[in-house]
């Protein structure tokens, strides 16, 4: 079974490793001819978008032609948005993983309450009824006490001679 830390280092190795594939992406994604004018449009579109937020934002009109980028702005934009979300992506995968790891730790400790819950609920009973039994065997002695007082109790004498009658018929 592996241990927390062993988890943990996975996780930030897999982090550190993201960055360099993102990076090896980005320069793909400029170099493929059909890939590279579909991003080319993807980025043309999220620079008219962030243009208008950013323009809302400090309050200029936003009813302005906003120019395009060049192409080779438009394929850098889009590379480095590609990067970004994948070194995103492999985060978020590992934070998903971690808290289902946290998850199944926390539902194997509740689970070990419940038994010992259990355990000391049935210790519980088997006190009560414990408790049941020597109320009634005392309840039987002071019935005993109450017939033959309390010296005809501890009379061993008088026990022991119809203990002695009983063993020897006459």
């Amino acid at each position: 079974m592996e241990s927390v830390g062993d988890e943990v280092l996975g996780t930030l190795a897999l982090k550190t490793l993201s960055k360099p594939i993102a990076s090896r992406l980005k320069q793909q994604a400029a170099l493929h001819p059909k890939f590279r004018t579909s991003i080319i449009s993807f980025a043309q579109a999220n620079h008219r978008l962030t243009t208008t937020i950013q323009r809302r934002i400090y309050g200029h009109a936003t009813d302005v032609e906003i120019r395009p980028l060049n192409e080779e702005k438009a394929v850098q934009a889009a590379g480095d948005l590609i990067s970004e979300l994948f070194v995103f992506a492999v985060a978020g995968a590992a934070l998903v993983f971690e808290v289902q790891r946290s998850s199944r730790s926390e539902a194997k400790k509740e689970e070990l309450r419940r038994q010992e819950m259990e355990v000391m609920k049935q210790r519980d009973e088997d006190l009560a009824e414990e408790v049941e039994c020597l109320k009634q065997k005392l309840q039987e002695l002071e019935q005993l006490a109450k017939g033959k007082g309390l010296a005809g109790v501890f009379n061993f004498k008088n026990i022991q001679t119809q203990t002695a009658n009983s063993t020897n018929p006459a």
